[in-house]
């Protein structure tokens, strides 16, 4: 699955998701790029996006044909770190388009 991360998410998260190809905004020079863009330049290159914006789901351009989406809780990378494996999981499981937004019980 190719994966890219969003300019929020902590760029070691990658390290949980070997298995795949991970990108990041910033690699895409796409870290400028906002909202409804953001998405339509993601759906073109990646099948999943990772972000920790909660405002996504209030985009009308949010992409439903192909593009999943999983929103983390925070992008604190120490709460992260310990579940790398689970955010793994959830991104494996991921079908096109999905929107999941993991919340912060989870992380308990």
């Amino acid at each position: 699955m190719k994966i890219l991360l969003d300019a929020c998410v902590p760029r070691p998260l990658r390290t949980f998701l070997a298995i795949h190809t991970v990108k990041t905004a910033q690699e895409m020079d796409w870290g400028t790029l906002k909202n409804g863009a953001l998405l339509q330049a993601v759906e073109a290159e990646f099948d999943a996006f990772a972000s920790t914006d909660k405002n996504l789901k209030y985009q009308q351009s949010v992409p439903r044909q192909k593009l999943a989406i999983l929103v983390l809780p925070t992008n604190d990378w120490p709460t992260l770190r310990h579940k790398g494996d689970k955010i793994a999981a959830r991104i494996a499981a991921l079908k096109p388009g999905d929107f999941v937004e993991m919340d912060l019980e989870e992380f308990e």
